[in-house]
């Protein structure tokens, strides 16, 4: 047990670190890597000391000893009522900002915040929305059309995680067609569709994901992970693609010179697509870059679904036969006892370094909880069954929805896409090259595919490297330890989400 703490507190100060880093001096001298001049964006760098004075100030511990004064809480209104705003104009929601303006108001948010965002509202509705795709509407709409029968191909065909890819590639096909407006908002007079609403109830508001993560723990044996605290380093190691994706963003926002343009809450928000965690995506781009929600919605959970494709060239490239061939020693066995207390565990560390990453680190840890005490047996079912099994349903076709071809088709979005196909490469590379590390030092071998099973994409990534394990020894099981760094990337992208969060939020 304490092995594992240690273990997991390494986890998360390597992840403030490299945070710090990520954020420090972010003016990068140059227009390119300065945030957006709104009333709240502080106009200079930040310092690698801000940054973890900043981490310091949102940890539990401090927060016990120093509350929340209403000025903070109110700040931290402000900011969110500018975030939503501006969220709802770039999509032509110009209905909804009205709302938000007008409740912005009842809660006595600045006189000169109203004003500028009112103005900037006028000049929207006054312009009109007007799509940025890179193609005509109906050319576009078609070629959507084919991406979601693509999606739906893959799924029955090759069967690349169907779960995901088939309500995707539906919710494409569907949220295309011409004048059904299945995924538009609401008009005068007219409902919105109802893929609006489940975008909006369930992935805006950040519910889904949460649902999930609790289906997930409850579907989680962390026994791996008990019976070989190490592996959770290769699950640390994994997440390195979510700070060079970050870096990446604000570089490209500078070479493209504005045509890519991404702030460094932008840019946080798509670096976590390296995790290859879908629910965790969503949750931080929700908070960070509502804006941003739908493409980066559809580049994580569409890797996710592909990991298939994208790790194994990676895998095969960086180790030898001969490595991939090492067979692991049988894990230990691990107590009951341990399983209960270590979600208990977790989530008390979380609370006290890292209260950001609570609701997706509380609601896994639930879920875990409730499959190991073996005293709710319905609710650790349902969770793991019929419930994620109708939120997956409903978060799909959500994702499916902003596959629409005037959001999707234009520079921003394939910017994202690019950047979140490197970060998850990466991370795929970091964890395997961190195992190959490990053996310069360990005793007892690891086999490098396991490192590639760091990134969050349960249980797939571990399937993937149990797989390519085969191909080079038949008798190499490599699932059980797999899972290991697997579980442990979960943990560390959420952590990496709570890091970010308190330094970009």
């Amino acid at each position: 047990m304490f092995k594992m703490k240690k273990t997991l507190g390494l986890i998360a100060l390597v992840a403030a670190l490299m945070a710090g880093f990520a954020v420090a001096d972010t003016s990068c001298g140059s227009e390119a890597c300065t945030l957006p001049q709104t009333e709240t964006a502080p106009k200079d760098g930040i310092s690698i000391s801000k940054g973890f004075y900043t981490l310091w100030q949102s940890t539990g511990i401090y927060r016990f000893m120093n509350p929340e004064t209403p000025a903070e809480k109110h700040i931290a209104y402000q900011d969110a009522c500018i975030k939503t705003v501006e969220a709802e104009i770039s999509v032509g929601h110009f209905a909804n900002a009205h709302t938000v303006i007008e409740k912005s108001v009842q809660h006595g948010v600045e006189q000169a915040v109203i004003a500028d965002l009112s103005a900037k509202l006028t000049v929207a509705e006054a312009e009109g929305y007007t799509p940025h795709g890179l193609l005509p509407e109906g050319a576009g709409q078609f070629v959507m059309i084919l991406i979601g029968l693509l999606l739906i191909y893959l799924a029955i065909a090759k069967g690349f995680e169907p779960l995901l890819l088939l309500p995707i590639g539906f919710g494409a096909i569907l949220t295309n067609i011409p004048a059904a407006g299945i995924a538009m908002g609401p008009m005068p007079g007219q409902p919105a569709g109802f893929l609006y609403y489940f975008y909006t109830v369930g992935v805006q508001s950040g519910v889904f994901p949460l649902l999930i993560f609790m289906g997930v723990g409850a579907m989680t044996d962390f026994g791996p992970l008990l019976a070989n605290p190490k592996t959770a380093l290769l699950g640390a190691a994994a997440q390195f693609g979510i700070f060079i994706a970050l870096l990446g963003a604000l570089a490209l926002t500078g070479w493209t010179n504005g045509v890519v343009n991404f702030s460094l809450q932008d840019a946080a928000s798509i670096g976590i697509i390296g995790g290859a965690d879908g629910p965790t995506a969503i949750f931080l781009s929700s908070r960070l870059s509502p804006n941003l929600l739908g493409a980066i919605a559809v580049a994580a959970y569409s890797y996710m679904a592909l990991v298939p494709i994208i790790q194994p060239p990676i895998m095969r490239l960086l180790t030898t036969k001969q490595e991939r061939a090492i067979e692991m020693k049988q894990l230990r066995h691990v107590s009951k006892t341990e399983k209960i207390v270590f979600p208990l565990m977790v989530l008390i560390l979380c609370i006290l370094l890292l209260p950001s990453a609570t609701p997706l680190i509380g609601m896994l840890m639930l879920g875990n909880l409730m499959k190991e005490s073996c005293v709710v047996d319905r609710l650790s079912d349902t969770a793991q069954n019929a419930l994620i099994n109708i939120v997956t349903i409903m978060l799909g076709l959500a994702v499916g929805s902003k596959l629409a071809a005037d959001k999707f088709l234009n520079a921003n979005t394939l910017g994202i896409l690019a950047l979140g196909l490197i970060a998850f490469m990466i991370g795929t590379a970091s964890g395997v090259l961190l195992a190959k590390l490990m053996n310069k030092f360990c005793k007892d071998k690891v086999n490098p595919l396991i490192g590639s099973a760091g990134v969050s994409a349960v249980p797939m990534a571990a399937r993937v490297a149990n797989k390519v394990g085969l191909e080079a020894n038949p008798h190499n099981f490599l699932l059980m330890h797999a899972m290991g760094p697997n579980v442990a990337g979960v943990i560390g992208s959420a952590v990496a989400a709570g890091v970010l969060l308190a330094l970009c939020g």
